[in-house]
């Protein structure tokens, strides 16, 4: 789909001619990482809005696809509500079908990075992959997407556990296999919505971090074949935030919120680019906003809002760190 510059195969070049440096590096573990948190705080990206109607499937107007009740009713609570902790209870009470879909066992893989639990994290990866692989005669599209997030996964926990020494070796083959799946299901479908996000997120992501590199491409997926818009334009938002064109991430983060208005993570991520264009006392609004969802929201989410938040105040970062911890724990 990438006409001017092929981002994965620069990608693999450029980690290939820098492996040595890489190793002394944080970049490859900072793509594994903000990569899983992207699956997680950011919405899992291939995630589908779900209907009963269309056998949860209103990407596909014909022949839907078909998504476990359990990954609906995650959806709606992470995604639209920003409610990790409804979320997280129906992972729990899952029903017996929800085994066979490897969205489920990647949401696990997700909440498992997020307690740092790696062995889970190790367990859930395989699973998806595994069900994933199990889709390939009903469903290749969404089979390759999936075989592409477990390897993935996969390799997140390679870097947790191995460290950055001896994991990024690893992990840089494990990032060629998951392209490798990703361009299979974009030669089923280089339109489709489910494949759009997650590919836009990855390559607006690499995009940002690599020299020379195109970000305008990811963002033109994201807008044009991305869904639902909540998803789509807070990745859109996080793009331009980190390219430091705030201006234009306001913009995208004012549509992502027109469609859920309630989602403290996105009142999060206004906030933080509100203090980027020096608009701190605009800033505290949306920063006590997304505070108010503190029950549903994890542990180390909230204490980073209370830090940027203090921060606007214009205390001391020692003194918001501590204030911060004390709050919500260290």
């Amino acid at each position: 789909m990438v006409n001017e510059l092929d981002l994965n195969l620069r990608f693999i070049g450029l980690m290939a001619n820098l492996a040595t440096a890489l190793i002394q590096n944080i970049f490859v573990h900072k793509i594994f990482r903000r990569i899983v948190c992207l699956l997680v705080g950011m919405g899992l990206t291939l995630l589908p809005l779900i209907r009963p109607a269309l056998a949860g499937d209103p990407f596909r107007v014909e022949d839907p696809h078909n998504i476990s009740e359990t990954s609906e009713q995650v959806f709606y609570a992470m995604f639209r509500d920003g409610n990790y902790a409804q979320a997280r209870e129906y992972l729990e009470e899952a029903d017996a079908n929800a085994e066979d879909d490897p969205l489920f066992h990647a949401l696990g893989a997700a909440f498992a990075y997020l307690d740092e639990d790696w062995s889970a994290l190790r367990t859930k990866a395989s699973l998806t992959e595994e069900t994933a692989a199990e889709l390939a005669g009903r469903d290749p599209l969404r089979s390759n997407l999936y075989e592409a997030v477990g390897i993935f996964l996969r390799g997140a926990y390679i870097l947790q556990t191995d460290g950055i020494a001896q994991g990024t070796p690893r992990a840089l083959g494990m990032l060629q296999q998951v392209f490798d799946r990703m361009d299979a299901a974009e030669a089923i479908d280089p339109q489709d919505p489910e494949l759009s996000l997650l590919k836009g997120y990855m390559d607006l992501l690499l995009a940002v971090n690599l020299p020379f590199a195109n970000p305008e491409t990811a963002i033109d997926q994201l807008k044009s074949y991305g869904y639902p818009t909540y998803v789509a334009y807070r990745g859109i938002a996080l793009g331009y935030r980190d390219l430091d064109r705030n201006p234009e991430a306001l913009e995208a983060v004012e549509v992502a919120l027109e469609a859920a208005p309630q989602n403290p993570d996105l009142l999060y991520l206004k906030a933080q680019i509100l203090r980027r264009l020096d608009r701190d006392e605009e800033s505290l609004d949306f920063f006590n906003e997304a505070l108010t969802y503190a029950d549903q929201l994890p542990a180390s989410t909230n204490r980073q809002i209370a830090l940027e938040q203090c921060r606007a105040t214009g205390e001391e970062r020692s003194v918001c760190k501590e204030r911060a911890d004390a709050q919500y724990g260290s």
